[in-house]
């Protein structure tokens, strides 16, 4: 039997070795074919034939392959001489497993390549894929592990709590973002969660493993933010490392960037920030080489730029860069609805791990609505951990704990009843009186005595019918 050709780095079988192996081949596969050094076909057996749909084997030789077999990888294997061991090759709705070997002359010259069909159907390689998927998934679970415990996220799209039509909206426009590898611009008032928001589009996104990187440009002194995007070479400047730093551009490579205060960003940088979205390039500061980066960049301002852009304060073509999907995210008094599940979600975070309830009444979300929360969420969450601090009902908040820490200054007016359907008269009339008695309590900021004036009634009256109401 001849021995395998070896020349120029090159190994294969000779012509003959493929002829004397090819009997065997043929009859434990479903299917076997063989091309010349153009990819022409040069013989097909008739199982084969059958399975491409084939009616007259003949009429295919002298074609090239990718005619008659248009997910081939024959043409690869004569163009680089290496054999394709196992491969899945989808042919109309069938799936073959295929294996792919070259073939060479005496003097190292590829002449061609033949192919068998090892499997015309999946099923007895059911366990072995599998186990492959299982093990895929580990891996990239592994890596999304990894991602989130280096430069990864915390938040996904479920933490940004909310079921008012102005937060199902927000959700329905991250999802978009998440889908779709361009830049998102937030906007909302500190404290509404827009780095939650952009979290959660990145790790729904298909950047998930990759790292998600976040700088606050405002809490960045103006002279240091060049360095801290862009990096830093050795002696770029007195007392730089003697090492180089990376930037955040170089961290976060193949993921996603996050510009938190981005409407803080001084003219300058705006536009080699411009530079680096538009080439895909920075240089590091003090060097002269270019450096290749693919970030993702999602942006978030409590700023109105379009006021900025008129006065000059930042620039318009960064802005159309930045803002290719805008996401406006409301603040808390517009979405009152959410303060229910927000409160819960708070109070669940707040609780875990400690030997508390975390439970809050309706008489205390009614008069959380009664504040106008400038500093949105973050502010409930601060007020909400005070209570808890402060309270004696082992985590129970009802209106009292809730007004003893609530600020003074930023009272709104309780939105009036919607109309209700007709319902029994004492029920009508239990539920108004209720309704009152709330609205009284939060009139009086939590001072029942002021609350039974206001009533009309005595304190001893507001204390029973209060009971009744518990």
């Amino acid at each position: 039997m001849p021995k395998p050709f070896i020349h120029k780095n090159k190994s294969g079988p000779t012509r003959d070795l493929i002829e004397a192996l090819f009997p065997l081949f043929e009859q434990a596969s479903a299917g076997a074919i063989a091309v010349d050094s153009d990819s022409r076909i040069t013989w097909i057996n008739a199982s084969y034939a059958a399975l491409l749909g084939l009616k007259d084997p003949q009429a295919a030789i002298g074609k090239d392959v990718r005619g008659v077999i248009p997910r081939t990888r024959m043409h690869e294997v004569v163009e680089t001489g290496q054999p394709l061991l196992l491969d899945i090759m989808e042919h109309d709705s069938q799936q073959l497993v295929v294996t792919r070997l070259p073939y060479f002359d005496d003097q190292g010259e590829i002449q061609g390549a033949v192919a068998f069909v090892l499997y015309d159907d999946l099923q007895p390689l059911t366990p072995l894929v599998s186990k492959y998927r299982r093990l895929h998934q580990d891996l990239v679970a592994a890596r999304k592990a990894l991602a989130r415990k280096t430069r990864g996220t915390r938040y996904c799209l479920g933490d940004f709590v909310g079921a008012s039509p102005a937060a199902l909206e927000v959700k329905r426009r991250a999802r978009l973002a998440a889908g779709r590898d361009m830049a998102v611009l937030l906007l909302g008032e500190t404290g509404t969660g827009k780095e939650v928001l952009a979290q959660a589009i990145h790790s729904l996104s298909g950047r998930a493993d990759k790292p998600f990187v976040g700088v606050n440009v405002a809490a960045i002194p103006e002279n240091l933010l060049e360095a801290e995007f862009f990096g830093v070479t050795p002696g770029a400047y007195t007392g730089a490392d003697r090492r180089n730093r990376d930037g955040k551009f170089q961290l976060a490579n193949g993921g996603t960037l996050f510009l938190d205060e981005v409407g803080d960003m001084p003219l300058a940088l705006q536009a080699k920030l411009l530079r680096a979205l538009q080439e895909g390039e920075i240089e590091p500061l003090g060097s002269n080489k270019v450096v290749s980066v693919d970030v993702r960049v999602i942006a978030a301002t409590s700023r109105n730029l379009e006021a900025m852009m008129a006065e000059g304060a930042f620039r318009s073509d960064l802005y159309y860069r930045l803002n290719v999907l805008e996401i406006a995210i409301p603040p808390l008094r517009d979405r009152l609805p959410d303060l229910g599940v927000l409160c819960e979600a708070i109070l669940e975070a707040l609780c875990e791990g400690l030997e508390l309830r975390g439970e809050i009444t309706d008489a205390a979300v009614t008069a959380l609505g009664s504040y106008d929360w400038p500093g949105n969420i973050r502010e409930l969450r601060n007020v909400l951990e005070r209570a808890l601090t402060m309270g004696e009902d082992n985590g129970l908040l009802d209106a009292d704990a809730i007004f003893k820490v609530l600020p003074r200054n930023g009272a709104r007016q309780v939105p009036s009843a919607l109309p209700r359907p007709v319902r029994p008269l004492a029920q009508i009339l239990a539920e108004a009186e209720a309704q009152a008695i709330e609205d009284a309590l939060v009139a009086s900021r939590g001072n029942r005595t002021r609350a039974a004036k206001l009533l009309g009634i005595s304190r001893s009256v507001l204390y029973e019918k209060m009971a009744r109401m518990s």
